[in-house]
């Protein structure tokens, strides 16, 4: 396991074009290694409007061979405001050369189970593997209760080991119907950024970061068996950490 770097910036601003540019170092490393595709699993919430306005920012960002997943998904129509791939497809999608086949979403038509089943089907496809699929990136939030993905804290499938891909059904944060990403899964990959922002963020950060009582919290589960491990957050955020920080500032690249 890598060691953890916990990076903070002034503000959410500074924050995201620092990420966009780890984002597309990371896929020339994976492309230039002799990969055929640069694969990056997202998140929803924050993450969704940090991308979209600084990954076409870029310049000359070329996004035809990188191959899209979700971190987590609520089982909603595209169309509803609580679809995670609805949002990135009408605020970046539209913006990036991605092509649409390259985008790994779920059907939201399918019941919950098999949902996550057929999701769990199409990753392998897709990686051309019947193993754990390896993602190259994942980029991932946390609630304030700790969670990750759609990994509850004290939530049973917090110990899940078998499946890459799991149904929620009882999600404590509606909506109850999600498809997640496993515990197993989020290890595996390559490199793993948590972006964090905000005053609110301060003391679960604090606990997942530093330790407290009780068990692990989901987001401090996320340990990547070989893979780089980054916290990206605001001085906000960090404001009761007491571990060692970076504080690169703008423009800076990781």
């Amino acid at each position: 396991m890598s060691a953890r770097r916990v990076v903070v910036f002034a503000s959410a601003a500074e924050l995201g074009p620092v990420l966009a540019q780890l984002v597309v170092s990371r896929a020339e490393k994976a492309l230039s290694g002799g990969a055929s595709s640069f694969s990056l699993g997202l998140s929803g919430g924050s993450l969704v409007s940090i991308l979209s306005k600084d990954l076409p920012a870029l310049p000359n960002l070329d996004c035809s061979r990188w191959l899209v997943g979700f971190c987590d998904e609520r089982l909603v129509p595209f169309d509803d405001p609580e679809s995670t791939y609805g949002l990135y497809k009408n605020q970046l999608f539209s913006k990036i050369n991605i092509p649409e086949d390259q985008v790994l979403a779920i059907d939201p038509s399918l019941p919950v189970t098999e949902c996550a089943d057929d999701y769990a089907s199409k990753l392998n496809k897709a990686f051309n593997t019947e193993q754990m699929p390896v993602f190259d990136m994942l980029l991932l939030g946390m609630g304030p209760d700790g969670h990750t993905c759609s990994l509850f804290p004290e939530h049973p499938l917090l110990k899940e080991s078998q499946k890459t891909v799991a149904p929620i059904s009882d999600s404590p944060k509606p909506p109850p119907q999600r498809v997640t990403l496993t515990l197993p899964t989020v290890n595996a990959a390559r490199c793993v950024v948590f972006v964090s922002t905000g005053g609110s963020k301060a003391p679960i950060l604090k606990q997942v970061l530093e330790g407290g009582d009780g068990p692990l919290l989901p987001a401090a589960l996320v340990t990547p068996t070989q893979g780089e491990l980054f916290w990206l957050v605001d001085e906000p955020a960090a404001a009761s950490l007491t571990l060692e920080l970076e504080r690169p500032g703008p423009s800076a690249r990781l």
